[in-house]
């Protein structure tokens, strides 16, 4: 089963949703990427996911184009609402889904509200990924 996440910079939401991918399943093929991949990990996405026991430290942050050629079983976008536009995947690709979240690096306040947010966005990303998990890829 391969699986590809996509958003716009692979620095947080699609990093975070490959980590919790690949820890329900580690036999799971889990890429992520971005349109305009920044090339780096958001430390904040890392911190927060390594408080819950999983380390994506690991992770590139990579350009899509890296797997146009390549077929997938699922490919993910995880943007956000109406002001950011997801991207779109050319390749070969069985199953399309969305599943939108909140960028929580765009949060502004104290160092405590960020966290939050980072913590929020995490979270429903462990959730949303958990259930399609088990209703896509176990029962599927």
């Amino acid at each position: 089963m391969k699986i590809l996440i996509l958003c716009t910079g692979n620095s947080c939401r699609s990093q975070m949703a490959h980590g919790f991918l690949q820890s329900f399943d580690p036999s799971l093929a889990v890429r992520s990427a971005g349109t305009e991949a920044s090339g780096h990990l958001n430390p904040k996405a890392v911190e927060v996911m390594k408080e819950i026991g999983i380390d994506i430290s690991h992770h590139t942050s990579d350009s899509v184009d890296l797997y146009l050629g390549e077929e997938w079983d699922y490919v993910i976008t995880v943007c956000g609402g109406a002001n950011e536009a997801c991207p779109a995947f050319t390749g070969k690709v069985k199953h399309r889904l969305h599943m939108g979240f909140d960028d929580p690096s765009l949060a502004v306040g104290t160092g405590e509200f960020i966290q939050s947010e980072f913590t929020r966005v995490r979270d429903e990303i462990k959730d949303r990924f958990l259930r399609f998990y088990k209703d896509e890829l176990i029962r599927g």
